[in-house]
């Protein structure tokens, strides 16, 4: 079973204002935080240091299955 980890900074997360970004997907959560430390102090992400987010997947696997409803 192959993972990625992908990562992503979203500011203002669940508001009307939410900014997300998707940073890259890697194979390792390790490298994963190790691009979180690349780039915290850039512009964009220093004011927000805590709106990181590492999401795991499995590859070949649907997330999505239940389709949409109106």
């Amino acid at each position: 079973m192959q993972k990625v980890y992908e990562l992503h900074h979203t500011r203002d997360k669940g508001t009307a204002d939410e900014n997300d970004k998707k940073i890259g997907t890697y194979d390792s959560y390790q490298l994963a935080k190790e691009a979180i430390n690349r780039i915290k102090d850039k512009p964009g992400f220093i004011d927000y240091p805590n709106d990181f987010y590492i999401d795991e997947y499995i590859i070949d696997k649907d997330y999505w299955t239940d389709g949409f409803s109106d």
